[in-house]
């Protein structure tokens, strides 16, 4: 007897680092300490200016469905935001709110690419990207980033890589999971290949784009020619430690946008109201505590990287953005999946193994620093001892 769900089901993919979470916590109930260095999201607790605001606009009546492009208040405010950051002009016509920034990746796909299309996607990278691409039918062509490129990727590769089939690019600086950065003239090298194509668009995803150390954030939409051509994703989970909130946009073109609120209505309706408002405030109220997060994130950094780099086998280069490394580990002479299980069984410490994030990322972990200086140090100490007992 056949299966009884859909083939596509079968090509779609899911993100290891809740997998790694759920083994993680099982332990945790069987008594084990286990620190946890595998999720991707901020230790620190949502600012209490935004979680007042949403206390406020759930008692102001924010209960009941919302238009689905958004709350045209929170619509304005990102709009301001994205013009002010990216020194270009949005309108709020040009933004859809979503539960969370993937859906404007999995809407955006949906809407513009075609069974057999290709579409160029940053590898190692966000394992979703390929998961999406995979569903729709879609041809990835992975985009290597190397380490001796700092993970970033070669612009000669990249000009190869594009044909007449391709539809879409897809970028993502600072990146998930090296911590890479992409360069203005990174960005130009992708502007210049598609100049003249009318057909094939960026998806810039920019979620760490407010967690970088060194430098400025540069988003390709900025350039001349790009916005049009560009699908800028951002949220608010990273910066402003909301993840449990689901709040997320995108900025597009008009008749894009339009697409995507109809793919929003036949799936999610709107975004929850209370939350939506909670975002006006995210964005229009004091930036100090996102600041004392990056600031502290800086301070992890040094110590994860230093750590790494003082145990036997693993070579660490410093990230410039977003809240992760990603340490070679080939000199363990370990493969990068059992060195992550024997991490977590044998020393409870909970990492990723380099290739749930695609075939470049074999020889590598990635290792999360949203955690306290203390639990890194502890977690250093415990991979150090688990590989001096392979």
């Amino acid at each position: 007897m056949g299966s009884i769900f859909a083939e596509r089901m079968e090509v779609l993919g899911t993100e290891t680092a809740f997998e790694v979470l759920a083994k993680a916590k099982a332990l945790e109930k069987q008594g084990k300490e286990v620190v946890h260095l595998e999720i991707g999201e901020p230790d620190f607790d949502t600012p209490a200016n935004i979680k007042e605001a949403a206390v406020k606009a759930l008692h102001a009546g924010y209960t009941h469905y919302v238009p689905a492009a958004g709350i045209p208040k929170l619509r304005q405010t990102i709009a301001e935001y994205i013009s002010e950051t990216r020194n270009i002009e949005v309108n709020p016509e040009e933004v859809v709110v979503t539960p969370g920034a993937k859906p404007v990746l999995f809407f955006s796909i949906l809407a513009l690419v075609n069974p057999g299309d290709e579409i160029l996607n940053m590898n190692p990278g966000f394992p979703i990207y390929e998961s999406v691409i995979n569903f729709v039918g879609a041809k990835q062509i992975p985009i290597p980033l190397e380490e001796k490129n700092d993970f970033r990727f070669d612009p000669e590769y990249v000009k190869e890589k594009i044909t007449k089939k391709t539809k879409m690019i897809v970028l993502n600086s600072p990146e998930n999971p090296t911590g890479g950065v992409l360069t203005k003239e990174d960005l130009k090298t992708v502007a210049d290949c598609i100049e003249d194509r009318d057909d094939v668009f960026v998806i810039s995803d920019e979620v760490y784009s407010r967690i970088i150390y060194e430098g400025e954030h540069e988003s390709v939409a900025s350039l001349s020619g790009m916005k049009e051509k560009t699908i800028l994703l951002d949220g608010f989970s990273k910066t402003y430690a909301m993840t449990g909130w689901r709040l997320g946009y995108g900025v597009m073109r008009k008749d894009i946008a339009e697409k995507i609120t109809q793919l929003m209505i036949n799936s999610n309706s709107c975004t929850c109201a209370f939350v939506q408002m909670a975002g006006v405030e995210a964005l229009n109220g004091p930036q100090d505590k996102p600041k004392q997060m990056v600031a502290e994130f800086k301070k992890r950094r040094e110590v994860i990287v230093s750590g790494l780099n003082n145990i036997s086998g693993i070579a660490c280069k410093k990230p410039r953005g977003a809240f992760y490394v990603f340490p070679n580990i080939t000199g363990t002479g370990m493969d990068c999946r059992k060195l992550s299980d024997h991490l977590l069984n044998n020393a409870g410490v909970a990492v990723l193994p380099g290739t749930s994030f695609g075939q470049y990322g074999k020889g590598y972990l990635r290792l999360s620093f949203a955690n306290s200086v203390e639990n890194i140090k502890k977690a250093l100490n415990r991979i150090s001892e688990a590989l001096k007992n392979l």
